[in-house]
Formats: C-alpha cells, sequence, structure tokens
C-alpha cells in the first residue's frame, strides 16, 4: 500500500511526504507544483519510467528522454482536464524508431498504472476522519 501525508504549511502551500522523500506543492504555483501539474508530471514519470526499462530490455541505446505532457481544463468546476498530449523526444539513432514507438505503445496501453487510471478512474473515494 502506498501513503502519503499532505501537511498545510501557509495560504495554498502544503508539503507531501511519502517515506523519506518530500515534495512541495502550491496552488498558487510560486513555491512548488500545482497539484494538477503534479499529476501530468506523475503520469510523465511512470510512463517514463517505463520506456526507459523497455528500451534496456531491448537493448535500445540512447542519449537523452524527455517527456512533455500539457492539458487542456474545462472552464467550469470542477475544472478537470479534457484533453492531455504527451510529446515523447527520444535521442536515438533512426533504426530504433519502431521499437521506441512499441516501448511507448506497452508503457501506455499496458504498464503504466497512472495511464490506466486516467483513462479508467469513475468514482473518487474520500475518507473523512
Amino acid at each position: 500500500m502506498t501513503k502519503t501525508v499532505t501537511r498545510w504549511k501557509r495560504e495554498h502551500e502544503f508539503i507531501s511526504e511519502m517515506e523519506e522523500n518530500t515534495i512541495e506543492l502550491d496552488g498558487n504555483r510560486i513555491n512548488g507544483f500545482g497539484p494538477k501539474a503534479l499529476l501530468l508530471s506523475g503520469l510523465a514519470g511512470c510512463t517514463g519510467i517505463d520506456v526507459v526499462d523497455i528500451l534496456e530490455k531491448m537493448r535500445v541505446m540512447f542519449s537523452s528522454f524527455e517527456i512533455e505532457v500539457e492539458a487542456e481544463q474545462t472552464d467550469e468546476h470542477p475544472k478537470v482536464y479534457k484533453e492531455i498530449i504527451i510529446t515523447y523526444r527520444i535521442a536515438t539513432i533512426q533504426e530504433n524508431e519502431d521499437k521506441v514507438k512499441k516501448a511507448i505503445e506497452l508503457s501506455l496501453d499496458k504498464y503504466c498504472g497512472v495511464a490506466a487510471m486516467l483513462r479508467k478512474i469513475h468514482q473518487l473515494v474520500i475518507n473523512w476522519i
């Protein structure tokens, strides 16, 4: 089970902890990520880890790898993402193009839990303590 603890600091700022790791959140996006941007970063990290692992298994060498995730949200509350666009930039030789595409497809269709959750979630359970 994964557990995080998020504590209010001031105004719209929070600090979230998981085990020995911390991350700053800021609704004003001055002293940390906004919560929705953090979700997009989580998606990028999830698929990125998968792609690296798959490419290593395929013995595909690359010199750099970047994932850009941008999203458009609705105008009405709750302001949810209505479209998410993921752009992968990876430096490798041309002969590896099909393997890179396959790695990305495997990540998004089979392995990345964040992508699966964003596609499939129908209910949010809130526990009040």
